[in-house]
């Protein structure tokens, strides 16, 4: 399907945080609120999880199908996590949300953010969601009960690096307390909204 995506329909909201760092969470608790937002699925080519649906989770594709798709510039932005791991943003799914007459928002990886901001400076909204600090990050992660230790010092080390490009975010929103952040996201996000490109 052919998807002109310099026509600029709607806006975009782009939220990105460190691993454990409540973002998930927080996106969420805003979506329900904000009826003109909806959430982009994201691509990735492992296989789904149990209880994981084909576009409404992600859209489970093969690596092949994945590399296809970036051979055809189908992404937004895409990532090879590691070797013949991909997750991407397919451009087909900005043109299916616009369509509906709504407007965008991606949960993201750091990297994967900017680069949708920097296609769509005008229109979009750029927010990092910090932790209050790495070692309560650490606590964070820890109380999960998933980590090993490697996992863990992994997840730290990627986290030090994300937090290193917080000041190229529009926004940043600290997560000391839930509710705050939530209610400040949300303000945030109707802010950006309700006002004209």
């Amino acid at each position: 399907m052919f998807c002109d995506m310099t026509v600029q329909h709607g806006k975009m909201v782009i939220v990105c945080a460190p691993s454990g760092s409540g973002k998930t969470t927080i996106v969420k608790a805003v979506l329900p609120d904000i009826k003109s937002l909806e959430f982009s699925v994201s691509a990735c080519s492992r296989p789904p999880r149990e209880g994981e649906m084909h576009g409404k989770d992600y859209y489970f594709l093969t690596p092949d199908e994945f590399r296809k798709k970036i051979e055809e510039d189908a992404f937004l932005e895409w990532e090879e996590v590691y070797e013949g791991s991909f997750y991407g943003t397919l451009k087909s799914e900005v043109t299916r949300i616009w369509g509906q007459g709504k407007h965008v928002i991606f949960d993201v990886d750091v990297l994967g953010g900017l680069n949708i901001k920097k296609q769509y400076p005008e229109n979009s909204l750029a927010v990092f969601i910090m932790p209050p600090s790495v070692e309560e990050l650490r606590k964070r992660l820890l109380g999960r009960g998933t980590e090993t230790p490697e996992s863990l010092s992994k997840r730290i080390s990627r986290a030090e690096y994300e937090l290193g490009f917080a000041s190229k975010f529009d926004v940043q929103i600290v997560n000391d307390e839930l509710e705050k952040a939530i209610d400040k996201t949300r303000k945030t996000l109707l802010d950006f909204l309700n006002n004209p490109i």
